[in-house]
């Protein structure tokens, strides 16, 4: 699993005009999902299922 910066970085992800990330292939908003036992959230495209990881 990459994280968000290398995914940015990449161009697999970007962002929108209100800073959102967006994924490149789905155009779609990518959802967060916090597990409090982590140091990282994971951020998940709900259209192809992709993970980025990103430090809080």
């Amino acid at each position: 699993m990459k994280s968000t910066r290398k995914g940015l970085r990449d161009g697999e992800l970007y962002k929108d005009n209100y800073e959102r990330l967006n994924c490149t292939d789905c155009e779609m908003t990518l959802k967060k999902v916090n597990d409090p036992d982590e140091v990282f959230s994971v951020r998940t495209c709900p259209e192809c299922g992709r993970q980025w990881k990103e430090l809080r």
